[in-house]
C-alpha cells in the first residue's frame, strides 16, 4: 500500500510531496525547509530514498541538494536542466524503483520549461497519481513565459502536447498532484479547486479542450506579471543551493532600529495590517505576517537590502524567517519583539495613519474633497472595473514610482486590504498623508462609486492570473 503526504507552502502558492511505501519514500520538489519533510517521514517511520525534481524552479528556492545530502538520497533531476552540482539525471522513460511493488516512472513533459518532467507513481505496474510538477495543473497549465522570451510560444504549444501526452497515457481516475497552480504566479492562471484528476482535467481544462492554436492565443493573453524576485530563484536553484540557517536573529533595540533605517535599510513590521495603522514605526513598512510575505516582500525589496523583522513575538519572526529563506531572503539583519512603543527612541512618537471603507471615499468625494485615489492593484485585475478618476500604479512598482503620486492625501486601494496596507506603509514612510482602504473592491460599486472599464483590460474568460484574495 502506497501513500501521499502532501506538505503545503500556502504564502507561494506551492506543494511539495512525500511519497512511498512502509519502508521508503520519494520526495518531489522539496521546500528549502527540509526539516519538515524529515519530520513528516520521521512520523511515516520511512526512509526518503529519493529527492525528485520536476523542472529548476523559478519561484522558490529548492532543498533538493541538501535533503540528497543529508539523508543519503539518490537526488533527480531532468537531464535536460543545466546544473552545477551532482545529480542523478533522469530521461524521459526512466524508472526507478521506490518500495516494494511500488516505482518512478519519467515522463517528459516540457512547456513550463525546456526539461520539464512529471513523475507517474505505479503500483504493481498499474499508475496510481501522477505528479506533474509545473505542467497539468487543476485547471490550467504552468506559465511558459519564465524561461527565455524568444520561447515563449513554443514552450506554450510543448505545455499544450505534454497534456494531451499526460491525458493519452494515463486513466481517468488517477490522481493529478501538481506543484503549483494554489496562488502561484508559475500558473498560466489561477486554479479552481484543491483537488483533481486526469478526468476532470481531460474535461474541463483549456490545454485538453482548445485546439493548439486556440489555447495557446487564449494562455498568452493572459500571463500576468513575473515577480521580480523570480530572476534570482533560476540561477540559484541552477547553483545548488545552500544549507538554509533558521537560527535566530540578533536583537536590535529602538537605537539600532533608528541606525538601519537612517542607512536605507528595509524594516519590516509583520504585525497585522489594523495594529500597524494604528502605531508604528516611522520609516518602517508593513508587510504582514499572515498574508503573501514571500512573494510580496521579495517582489518590492531592492535585491540584497537587509532586513530587520518586528513582531509581537518571538514565533512570528521564526515563521516568517523561515517563509523568506524559501525565496533566497536567508538570514535578517536583526529582529525585535513586543511592545512597538519599546522600538522607539526615548522622545519619539509613533507614526499612525487612518484606515477606511469604500463607504467613506465615497462619502468624501460626495463632500467634494479633493484627494488622490490610488489603485494598486495589478493590471489584469482592473477588467473587473476601476475607480473612476483613480490612479494606477501596480504594488510592485509602487517603491520606485512613488514621485509619480499626485500631490494630495492618498486613499490607497487593492482588492481586498493587504497589499492597500503594504502600499499605506510605503507612502507613510515616504512622508504622504495616506489612508488605506480596508475592503473587498466589490464594495465599491455597493458604495456608489462610479466604476470604469479601462480599454486592453478585458481578457478572455479562463485567463486570469493568480488571484489576491488580500
Amino acid at each position: 500500500m502506497f501513500f501521499v503526504d502532501t506538505l503545503e507552502f500556502e504564502g507561494l502558492g506551492n506543494r511539495s510531496y512525500l511519497v512511498g511505501g512502509p519502508g521508503a519514500a520519494v520526495v518531489v520538489d522539496p521546500p528549502r525547509d527540509i526539516d519538515r519533510v524529515i519530520a513528516v517521514a520521521a512520523r511515516r517511520g520511512v526512509r526518503i530514498a529519493f529527492v525528485a525534481e520536476t523542472h529548476v524552479h523559478n519561484d522558490y528556492v529548492t532543498g533538493g541538494p541538501e535533503l540528497a545530502r543529508v539523508t543519503g538520497a539518490q537526488y533527480l533531476v531532468p537531464a535536460g536542466a543545466r546544473v552545477s552540482f551532482a545529480r542523478t539525471p533522469v530521461a524521459d522513460g526512466d524508472t526507478v524503483a521506490i518500495d516494494e511493488g511500488l516505482a518512478l516512472r519519467a515522463i517528459a513533459t516540457p512547456g513550463h520549461t525546456p526539461h520539464h518532467t512529471s513523475y507517474v507513481l505505479t503500483e504493481g505496474g498499474r499508475a496510481v497519481a501522477a505528479f506533474t510538477g509545473g505542467s497539468l495543473l487543476i485547471g490550467t497549465v504552468g506559465r511558459p513565459d519564465l524561461v527565455e522570451p524568444r520561447l515563449t510560444e513554443r514552450l506554450a504549444r510543448a505545455q499544450h502536447a505534454s497534456a494531451h501526452r499526460l491525458a493519452d497515457e494515463l486513466d481517468d481516475e488517477v490522481p493529478v498532484l501538481p506543484t503549483h497552480g494554489f496562488g502561484s504566479f508559475c500558473s498560466s492562471s489561477q486554479a479552481e479547486g484543491d483537488a483533481t484528476t486526469i478526468g476532470k482535467e481531460r474535461a474541463t481544462n483549456d490545454a485538453l479542450t482548445l485546439g493548439v492554436d486556440a489555447f495557446v492565443a487564449r494562455m498568452l493573453s493572459g500571463l500576468d506579471d513575473v515577480p521580480a524576485y523570480y530572476a534570482h530563484m533560476g540561477p540559484a536553484n541552477a547553483a545548488g543551493p545552500a544549507p538554509v540557517d533558521l537560527t535566530p536573529p540578533r536583537r536590535a533595540d529602538a537605537e539600532e532600529l533608528a541606525s538601519r533605517l537612517a542607512a536605507g535599510e528595509w524594516v519590516v513590521d509583520l504585525r497585522n495590517r489594523v495594529a500597524f495603522a494604528q502605531g508604528h514605526v516611522a520609516g518602517t513598512f508593513n508587510f504582514e505576517g499572515e498574508g503573501k510575505l514571500a512573494t510580496y516582500l521579495a517582489w518590492l525589496i531592492p535585491w540584497g537590502r537587509p532586513v530587520t523583522l518586528l513582531a509581537e513575538d518571538p514565533e512570528q519572526v521564526a515563521a516568517a524567517q523561515r517563509e523568506l529563506a524559501r525565496v533566497g531572503i536567508d538570514r535578517p539583519a536583526a529582529a525585535t519583539t513586543g511592545d512597538p512603543a519599546d522600538w522607539i527612541r526615548e522622545g519619539e512618537r509613533l507614526a499612525s495613519f487612518p484606515r477606511a471603507r469604500f463607504a467613506d471615499l465615497a462619502e468624501v468625494r460626495e463632500r467634494g474633497d479633493e484627494v488622490v485615489v490610488l489603485d494598486v492593484r495589478r493590471e489584469s485585475e482592473r477588467a473587473s472595473g476601476t475607480i473612476d478618476g483613480s490612479v494606477h500604479i501596480p504594488i510592485h512598482e509602487l517603491h520606485g514610482r512613488i514621485g509619480e503620486v499626485p500631490d494630495g492625501v492618498v486613499w490607497v486601494h487593492c482588492a481586498g486590504g493587504m497589499r492597500a496596507a503594504i502600499a499605506a506603509s510605503l507612502l507613510d514612510a515616504a512622508g504622504r498623508d495616506v489612508v488605506a482602504v480596508d475592503d473587498s473592491f466589490d464594495a465599491a460599486t455597493e458604495a456608489g462609486l462610479a466604476l470604469t472599464h479601462p480599454e486592453g483590460t478585458e481578457r478572455a474568460q479562463g485567463t486570469e492570473g493568480p488571484e489576491d484574495t488580500d
